[in-house]
């Protein structure tokens, strides 16, 4: 009897620790999670980061100087690219070249000129250094992630404190503790004068800036500012300027902003002018409204795991997230707000590539409960939906809606491997993310203006580029799968492969689903029907999914591109039963068989969801911790390569790309919370090793915030607020469950290990272990 009470005593203090640490959870980052040297990084791509997603800093050390190297996220050389847009720009033209075996030109024409041409590109903006003494030695350089703020200490006592504002074009910096004079200095970059001979210049290590040809900017300095002007091309401007003063003895203060000035584009206030406002503030008046951002952002969800690795490499992500997706300020590009500042071109010019990098970046906005960061990206796309429209006509000759692979900040095409960088469904992906807005907020505004419109141009477009072939399937003229085959011949496949099939195949079901949501039914049968029209995907005799039919999945590549019907769109999913389970398995299996020889990092980040979906928490767990400690620089930049040069792959490389990070966010997301498959599951991939877990408010699809807690290897607790009137579904983790609390939402026993959730707007539920 002493026996049963004691279990059961145990029982009720884990349920109560469960409930507490639901409303306790919602803390700020803790210090442990906290970026922290004991000295400057000497390169920039190891640097302290701060961002705003208009604006960015790092802070490290050059040639004994500290150096705050600045960007802005519309800083573009916005050339139109040499050559690409000739008479034979055509998806025609280019199945015609494929027909005839004669490749040469296409690649020529259109693959060449991105290494080849220095712009259009993201350009950096320029740099502040401070002279310091040569023997001052650094105590302590960290990024305090609950404020945003960097803080380096020096054995004198010297200290700086500095953020980039998270809504503001501004940056702050304060030291304090100084004893002599301590000014800034601009540093511009070399836009103008003699190339710097070297080695290999392509996309990935980038070309010099001196190729951009500009006439090197001037530098005007005053007492207590600086303020340099660059003209680009075409008659864009960027100002950077600088001001500072010393409200106390040892103290000095100082702000800096970056201005862009299109021709074309609505006057935006100059850099010196933003300065000149900024600094009748004082630091600490400013900072209360940053940390307020921030504050309020770190508290739409947390998670806590028992792998401080895995649990830092978390909140990291949530930070540069934070840092570098705002409404109002452009998407996140390959490298966001910190672009290279060594010299040259960034790696892959700094675009956008829509054929995995934005996506990837966006994937732990929504179950992160980060919609308004998300919204950043759609924005982007709407407001350039006339130019791809304009692109559809010029280089499909059809009416509908495509999307370049690879674009500048305003949405035109740049050319590059073409297979991809024009693919033809790339505007699929896209409305991936339109179909994901809609399902994790059920607004109905968006739904109506924005998700279904972009729809019903996809399925529009993809309706007229297919045909029918002579066994009655519809299918692309030619396919390809990113990035099978590089940009060769062989590149293309005569049948629509797997990853082009899949994107075809979510648009015209997940169209299906918006048009009767939005009660047009005549609509929703047509797409039905055009959907019946296209084939299954290609397997091998084992249940594998191929590259194409002609293709087996048979060599390493960092692209599953072939998986995106498993994930990210969920078509094959492991709720489906026995079949699509075998064929998940074994998929996967054969991708871990063949191995990682030539992966990147984001492919272990993307690894990570696939396995959680398969429900495969040791797996997941796994591939993130290789992410994190093989591919990721001392900053949790990833680096693309293995760091570590311990054969996780054959890249060893270290070109900065953001995508693997935030793809990291996602899977472990994934492992804590899956709602894709019409319910909710908690915990659904966590591995055995791991008794003890917490998550607060992540999202799940149908508007409800959830959150979760984990003892002794059992789920003890479960919340959820519903944020829309409705029903949902969620998949018991309790062998017997009662209601702790409930205010909107009754509980209904459903099928057998399900539980239905009828919701009222705000409502909330807390469910128990028994």
């Amino acid at each position: 009897m002493k026996d049963i009470k004691r279990c059961f005593l145990f029982q009720i203090l884990s349920v109560c620790a469960g409930l507490l640490c639901m409303t306790t959870a919602r803390a700020q980052p803790a210090a442990k999670h906290n970026l922290h040297f004991d000295k400057l990084a000497k390169v920039w791509d190891e640097a302290l980061p701060l961002g705003n997603g208009t604006i960015g800093a790092l802070i490290w050390e050059r040639e004994g100087k500290l150096r705050l190297s600045l960007d802005r996220a519309d800083i573009w050389d916005m050339r139109p690219m040499a050559g690409l847009h000739r008479e034979e720009f055509s998806y025609k033209w280019v199945r015609e070249q494929v027909r005839k075996k004669d490749y040469k030109p296409v690649q020529q024409y259109f693959d060449a000129p991105y290494d080849r041409e220095p712009a259009p590109s993201k350009i950096p903006a320029g740099a502040l250094e401070f002279s310091l003494p040569a023997d001052l030695r650094v105590k302590k350089a960290d990024v305090d992630l609950a404020s945003a703020t960097a803080v380096v200490e020096w054995a004198n006592g010297m200290v700086l404190k500095t953020f980039v504002h998270a809504t503001r074009p501004v940056g702050w910096f304060r030291f304090e503790g100084v004893a002599g004079d301590l000014a800034p200095e601009m540093i511009a970059p070399r836009y103008s004068g003699k190339v710097t001979p070297g080695g290999e210049v392509n996309s990935v290590v980038g070309d010099d800036l001196a190729r951009l040809g500009y006439k090197q900017g001037t530098i005007t300095r005053e007492s207590g500012s600086i303020t340099y002007r660059q003209e680009g091309w075409g008659g864009f401007q960027y100002e950077v300027s600088v001001r500072w003063k010393q409200p106390a003895k040892g103290v000095i203060e100082g702000v800096w902003s970056v201005s862009s000035h299109y021709p074309k584009a609505a006057e935006l206030p100059a850099a010196a002018d933003v300065t000149a406002t900024a600094l009748k503030s004082s630091y600490a008046s400013v900072r209360e409204s940053h940390i307020a951002w921030w504050t309020t952002f770190w508290n739409k969800s947390t998670i806590r795991v028992p792998d401080p690795l895995l649990e830092k490499q978390w909140y990291l992500e949530q930070y540069k997230f934070g840092s570098a997706a705002r409404r109002g300020a452009p998407p996140i590009s390959l490298q966001a707000v910190w672009t290279a500042d060594n010299g040259r071109i960034p790696p892959w010019k700094g675009d956008y590539h829509h054929d995995l990098n934005t996506q990837l970046s966006y994937w732990p906005a929504y179950s992160g409960n980060h919609l308004e960061e998300a919204l950043g990206y759609l924005d982007h796309l709407d407001e350039n939906k006339a130019n791809y429209l304009r692109y559809t006509r010029q280089y499909f000759g059809v009416e509908g809606l495509a999307v370049p692979g690879v674009t500048t900040l305003d949405g035109t095409e740049m050319g590059g491997w073409i297979q991809y960088s024009l693919s033809p469904t790339v505007s699929g992906w896209l409305a991936h993310h339109y179909y994901l807005q809609w399902r994790y907020s059920l607004d109905k505004v968006f739904l109506k203006d924005r998700a279904f419109p972009w729809f019903k141009q996809v399925c529009q477009f993809f309706e007229n580029i297919t045909f029918k072939n002579d066994q009655g399937e519809r299918q692309l003229p030619i396919s390809s799968s990113p990035e099978i085959r590089d940009n060769k011949l062989e590149a293309w496949f005569p049948q629509t492969t797997n990853y082009d099939l899949a994107l075809i195949r979510f648009a015209f079901q997940a169209g299906t689903e918006l048009a009767r949501e939005m009660g047009d039914e005549a609509q929703a049968k047509h797409w039905q029907a055009v959907l019946s029209e296209f084939p299954g995907y290609a397997h091998s005799g084992q249940s594998e999914l191929m590259f194409a039919r002609t293709l087996p999945y048979n060599e390493s590549h960092r692209h599953f591109s072939h998986l995106m019907a498993i994930h990210p769109l969920g078509l094959i999913k492991w709720e489906d039963g026995p079949e699509a389970q075998k064929t998940i398995r074994n998929t996967i299996a054969l991708l871990d068989r063949v191995g990682p020889d030539l992966w990147c990092g984001y492919s272990y980040s993307w690894l990570a969801n696939l396995k959680a979906r398969a429900k495969d928490g040791e797996g997941a767990r796994k591939a993130l911790d290789i992410f994190a400690r093989a591919f990721c620089l001392p900053n949790s930049f990833h680096a693309n390569g293995d760091q570590t040069k311990s054969g996780l792959s054959k890249f060893t490389y270290r070109p900065f790309t953001l995508e693997g990070n935030f793809a990291f966010a996602s899977g472990l997301q994934e492992m804590m919370l899956q709602s894709y498959a019409g319910f909710v599951e908690v915990m659904p991939a966590l591995p055995d090793s791991w008794k003890d877990a917490d998550f607060t408010d992540l999202r799940a699809e149908g508007a409800v915030l959830v959150s979760a807690s984990r003892r002794g290897g059992k789920v003890v607790s479960v919340k959820l607020t519903a944020e829309k009137d409705g029903e949902i579904v969620l998949k018991s983790p309790f062998a017997g469950h009662r209601i702790a609390n409930a205010r909107g939402i009754d509980v209904v026993n459903g099928e057998k290990g399900f539980l239905k959730l009828k919701c009222k707007a705000g409502g909330t539920v807390t469910l128990a272990a028994k």
